[in-house]
């Protein structure tokens, strides 16, 4: 477990809070670690009925800490060796209720993780983007087959190839979360929602989401992505963009077909 991670169980609840705001919640590998763990105790705990997932600070995440993608690159960190796949399988499987409060900004998975929550709850000016091209990267987390799902194939290619930020009304209205309500009122919306959840039959929510999620396809579409990301970490265009990153600079890619 990792100090950047709360977990705290109350009432059927457990909540999971990012604690990492002086790095706007980036998530690092120990962090994905201890997500990892809470959704498998969640899975397999009774006293445990739903998951509300929230943040310290004015961010939600702003994703992967792009320290970790730079050293997978460089070859000082293994790509087996990094939890977020761990993470992504937990959420896969994942067939208890999800919650997510989101009061700012939600990059790269701080946005695709929403796409496993049964509800999820955003500030009306919130930002959310997927930049993975912008990177040099692909999608992760399922969102190739996901999003599009959820938005249509405009939406999200547009949120995947330009990499643009959406606020949270245009997020609300399009489908991608359930509602956006002032940031003051976020974490509020979203306790009260997964207690409401928390008092409804588990077994028949349980059924439910299986019944509206296929998890083999999930979980074999994040596989894929997996092999091209891991592959994409690699490539010219990835370790320009993280030097430029770096460099606090805009990447030029201008050299590469």
């Amino acid at each position: 477990m990792t100090d950047y991670v709360r977990v705290a169980a109350d009432g059927g609840v457990l909540t999971v809070t990012l604690n990492r705001a002086d790095k706007k919640n980036a998530l690092n590998n120990a962090m994905y670690g201890a997500l990892a763990d809470a959704l498998a105790r969640a899975e397999t705990d009774t006293a445990i009925r739903v998951v509300l997932i929230e943040s310290e600070g004015p961010d939600f995440t702003t994703g992967n800490d792009l320290g970790d993608f730079a050293a997978v690159a460089a070859g000082t960190l293994r790509r087996e060796d990094m939890n977020s796949g761990k993470f992504l399988a937990a959420l896969a499987r994942a067939d208890k209720p999800l919650v997510a409060a989101v009061p700012g900004l939600a990059v790269g998975v701080g946005v695709t993780m929403l796409l496993h929550c049964d509800l999820s709850f955003v500030a009306e000016d919130a930002k959310l983007s997927t930049p993975f091209c912008n990177l040099g990267l692909v999608p992760e987390a399922a969102s190739s087959l996901l999003l599009q799902a959820r938005i249509g194939y405009a939406h999200a290619y547009k949120m995947f190839a330009l990499g643009e930020a959406m606020d949270g009304k245009t997020a609300a209205q399009i489908g991608l979360v359930t509602a956006a309500v002032p940031m003051a009122e976020v974490r509020a919306t979203a306790l009260a929602a997964a207690k409401k959840l928390a008092a409804k039959p588990i077994g028949a929510l349980r059924a439910t989401k299986r019944l509206m999620r296929d998890a083999q396809l999930i979980q074999a579409t994040m596989n894929k992505e997996g092999e091209i990301f891991g592959a994409r970490l690699q490539t010219p265009e990835a370790a320009e963009a993280f030097k430029a990153f770096a460099e606090r600079r805009a990447p030029d890619f201008s050299r590469f077909s």
